[in-house]
């Protein structure tokens, strides 16, 4: 009967999954003692009450490992009391809310006679003694760019400190202050004083310290949830012991999450083995080495879920591990594995939910995974599996009735075909391929699978077309992602769609996220008739056509991630567009024209329209607009007009990007209103006057670049606040003044220097060699004078390799560069450009022999100067050296033998100097034949 019961819980919860919805049918369970005490444990509190993103012993296929998740499942609303609220009761519960903060009126109810209407409180409908307190934070946010919801969030969050007048409320049996703020506070040891509980859940409440051992004394607890992995992680065991769970022995749910068990692993199981009830077990991040290697008599056995993710475990488990023959759930993602037994896992024939997920694990996927018929939930991903998957599909769909509803195999190695047998996997509702080398056609079996909701192929190497028999019967699908990064852009797209432009799929997309794939020329009618998206990706594939208006208008009430880019789409965008639920909007690198559209979308963090054919002017009131805004990318357009000065008012930006347009005029000065700013790029424009000393006021400025302009003026001293400088471009533009200390001294992280083309002169600052992650320094075509600093070899950037450092440019990685005599506009990792161009000054002296340790530099330029002497005798050291430029100059003696070392060398000039004796031979010196560079 227990098991009957199970099952109608079980297509309950289906039917809640997929409607919303539970009736009292769903929660027949027999009069049998125990077994109705464990089936009612789950309908009334896993239902009712569970909510961490664990509570899933029939998991929902689509929030797997790959998606957080929180649920409060629950019948209903408590029925008010129909006794009147006991007023000893009613002030302890006013006590306690008085020392709770409560930013958000969580807790505004709280007023009055009635304490059983209050929200949170429920009472025994017989006796009117509170039950019940549940002050779960019920708030959800996304994970998106945007912090604002964070805040929220936090905002929702009760804090504060836990009053004992809780103590008076001596028929409590349910506690759940779980997902709130308590920033660290103690547990409060009272709370094992309140005999009456039954039900325990401070999970992700920000406690801290050790775990009171008073809890011990809750002998009638039933569910206890400790769970913790804030910033305040920082529960321990009292004095590092489990003596105070031996009284717990009618626990069912355990959730110790987070809670550092690293020297009592072992005696954490065989304090467990004492349960004979616990039916959910949950340790994860627990810092756990090890198991017992025996227990004697496994007592329980009655254990339907086991999570003990991401500790340090290894293979191979002990035998005892394997009696454990009622798991339905069993959750080791992020250990380390290495090897897999699975044969070992044989006895566990009711699993229903296996997650393997981030262990390293290697080989070929066992073929007798298929042998486990119950299993609902396969999570193999973030391993080393090589090879196909032929035989686990043939395993799977042998069973004669397989209920596998959700199999994640993405970032793997994974290779060949994907077999057609996957069509025979009826029930499959997740499927999620994702990063692997699979190869050739994509099977039409694929479309007989009418339950699936989630189709992740991207990022293999699939080839061939897909065409309608693919999505046949697809008439759930919700998500689709297809394609992946192609090195080469220039080679043809493998994959192409190739339906007619009238046909319309069976299914209504929530997500599409398609790279890399030929979907175009035209908008087809497949794509039209998608008006239920939320997230569109439709990047690089080739459609050459205009934006259906009415499309557009629909998916404007509803869409959060609109990328567009990279296609040859055309036309005029609408003027006037609300976006309300909108974060990012990329329309960049196509073909649109006409005036920039002044959308509102309160929530919009990110809009992208560079690389088109806008014109006009930027409108004035685009910060009342986008107030959120975070980054705003204009670049290569022709709009022209002034930068306005409201873009000063969007106080989240941190990316600016508006290079390469027509843009004049001043630019604006109340920068004490971007505290956030991080990239500013106004390259490329005719933007004149000086640059506003309010700059320094934001001191998280990373990327300056106002090159190819008219500023001038000198380089304000302000800036020596921004601390963050990494990249400073102040080339081709009429600045005046000298290079000022504070690059070096308080801007000392900076790694390009670009200051060409200007009217600049002085000396070479002592501070610029302390420079250390300097890799670009172009002082070319000013006025400079005096030595080459000897210190040079301070910058470690040119001699020592390390890429860590210039990762943040993965997002922004435009950067100019002279290399080779022409102006160039670079898109790879900067870390991989070393120069140094000092031409056309008035620097004199010898070049000093310290150059020769900057064996990074790719390009050193230092013609058209007045330096003298030798030419450094070890300038051979430098083995990366593609370009070599000494011309014009007044240099003497020998070329140095060691040049003939070098094996990158494809430009050398050392004209026009005083050099004598012979011209070394070797290497790419026999490749430079041009007399002229020696003239």
């Amino acid at each position: 009967m227990y098991l009957i019961g199970l099952a109608n819980l079980q297509n309950g919860l289906r039917r809640w999954m997929k409607t919303g919805t539970f009736t009292a049918t769903d929660a027949k369970y027999s009069n049998d003692g125990d077994e109705n005490d464990k089936l009612w444990f789950y309908v009334s509190m896993l239902i009712e009450d569970v909510k961490d993103k664990h509570c899933s012993l029939f998991p929902h296929p689509l929030f797997g490992s790959s998606y957080p998740h929180t649920s409060k499942l629950h019948f209903g609303d408590a029925l008010p009391s129909s006794k009147p609220c006991i007023d000893v009761e009613r002030r302890a519960l006013l006590a306690f809310k008085q020392d709770l903060t409560d930013h958000s009126g969580r807790l505004s109810s709280w007023v009055g006679q009635g304490c059983c209407q209050w929200k949170g409180i429920s009472c025994n409908n017989i006796t009117g003694h509170v039950e019940k307190i549940d002050l779960y934070n019920t708030y959800t946010y996304t994970l998106s760019v945007f912090d604002g919801e964070w805040d929220e969030m936090e905002n929702s969050s009760l804090g504060g400190e836990i009053n004992h007048s809780l103590l008076s409320l001596k028929h409590l049996s349910y506690l759940d202050l779980s997902m709130n703020d308590f920033q660290g506070i103690l547990i409060p040891t009272f709370f094992g004083q309140l005999k009456s509980l039954r039900y325990l859940n401070i999970s992700h409440a920000s406690f801290g310290g050790e775990i009171p051992a008073h809890l011990g004394n809750l002998s009638n607890l039933n569910y206890l949830d400790l769970g913790e992995e804030s910033d305040y992680s920082l529960l321990e065991l009292p004095q590092n012991n489990l003596k105070w769970l031996s009284n717990l022995s009618s626990l069912k749910y355990l959730n110790l999450e987070g809670v550092d068990l690293s020297n009592t692993g072992v005696s954490v199981v065989i304090a467990f083995n004492k349960f004979p009830s616990l039916l959910e077990l949950h340790l994860p991040a627990c810092q756990i080495k090890s198991l017992p290697i025996s227990l004697g008599n496994v007592n329980f056995t009655s254990l339907l879920i086991l999570d003990m993710s991401y500790n340090d475990l290894k293979f191979p488990f002990p035998e005892w591990f394997f009696y454990l023959t009622s798991l339905r759930k069993l959750d080791l993602s992020g250990n380390f594995l290495g090897a897999l037994a699975l044969s070992e896992f044989q006895s566990l024939k009711s699993l229903e939910a296996l997650d393997l997920s981030f262990n390293d694990l290697s080989g070929q996927i066992p073929k007798n995974f298929g042998n486990f018929c119950n299993l609902k939930t396969l999570n193999l991903a973030n391993n080393q599996f090589e090879g196909g998957i032929q035989e686990l599909l043939g395993g799977f769909s042998s069973c004669p009735n397989s209920e596998l509803e959700s199999l994640d195999l993405s970032s793997n190695k994974l290779k060949s075909q994907l077999p057609a047998s996957v069509g025979m996997l009826h029930n499959l509702k997740y499927l999620n391929l994702y990063n692997n080398d699979m190869s050739g056609s994509i099977p039409k079996s694929l479309g007989q699978l009418s339950e699936l909701v989630h189709l992740d192929l991207s990022f293999n190497s699939w080839e061939g077309v897909l065409t309608e028999p693919h999505f046949i019967n697809l008439t759930r699908l919700k998500y689709f992602s297809l394609g992946k990064v192609i090195p080469n852009p220039t080679l043809p797209i493998p994959l192409i769609f190739n339906v007619s432009y009238e046909w319309v799929p069976p299914f209504k997309l929530h997500k599409i996220n398609i790279g890399n794939c030929k979907v175009g020329p035209a908008f087809g009618a497949w794509l039209q008739s998608q008006t239920e998206l939320v997230f569109v990706k439709l990047s690089t594939t080739g459609i050459s056509d205009s934006i259906p208006e009415d499309w557009f208008m629909k998916l404007s009430s509803q869409v959060e991630y609109l990328d567009l880019s990279s296609n040859q789409i055309h036309g005029k965008l609408p003027l006037q567009l609300k976006l309300p639920n909108a974060l990012l909007l990329d329309l960049s690198h196509n073909q649109f024209d006409g005036p920039i559209p002044l959308w509102s979308g309160d929530n919009v963090v990110r809009f992208k329209l560079e690389t088109n054919s806008f014109s006009g002017t930027i409108p004035l009131n685009f910060d009342q607009k986008f107030p959120k805004l975070e980054s705003f990318y204009l670049a290569e357009n022709h709009l022209h007009g002034t930068i306005p000065p409201s873009i000063c008012n969007m106080k989240h930006l941190y990316i600016l990007s508006l290079r390469n347009n027509k843009l004049s005029g001043e630019f604006p000065k109340a920068w004490s209103s971007l505290p956030d700013i991080m990239i500013v790029d106004v390259a490329y424009n005719n933007l004149s006057g000086n640059l506003p000393s309010s700059m320094g006021d934001s001191g998280s400025l990373f990327m300056l670049k106002m090159n190819n302009n008219n500023f001038e003026g000198e380089i304000p001293f302000s800036l020596q606040t921004c601390t963050a400088l990494r990249n400073i471009d102040l080339g081709n533009n009429r600045f005046t003044g000298e290079i000022p200390p504070w690059i070096g001294s308080t801007a000392f992280l900076v790694s390009t220097l670009r200051l060409r083309s200007n009217f600049l002169s002085g000396h070479i600052p002592q501070q610029l060699c302390n420079l250390g992650y300097l890799h670009i320094l172009d002082l070319a075509h000013n006025s400079f004078s005096g030595t080459i600093p000897k210190c040079l070899n301070n910058l470690t950037g040119l001699r020592i390799f390390n890429n860590s450092f210039y990762n943040i440019y993965l997002e922004y990685d435009q950067q100019t560069t002279v290399m080779r005599g022409r102006e160039l506009q670079l898109n790879t990792s900067l870390a991989y450009v070393k120069n140094i161009d000092l031409s056309s000054n008035r620097f004199e002296g010898e070049i000093p022999q310290e150059i020769c340790s900057l064996v990074l530099l790719r390009n050193l330029n230092l013609s058209m100067n007045q330096f003298s002497g030798n030419i450094p005798s070890k300038i051979g050291n430098l083995s990366q050296l593609d370009t070599l430029d000494l011309s014009l100059n007044h240099l003497s003696g020998q070329i140095p033998q060691s040049l003939s070392s070098l094996t990158f060398l494809s430009n050398l000039n050392f004209s026009y100097n005083n050099l004598s004796g012979e011209i070394p031979l070797g290497n790419q010196l026999q490749a430079l034949p041009d007399s002229s560079i020696y003239e």
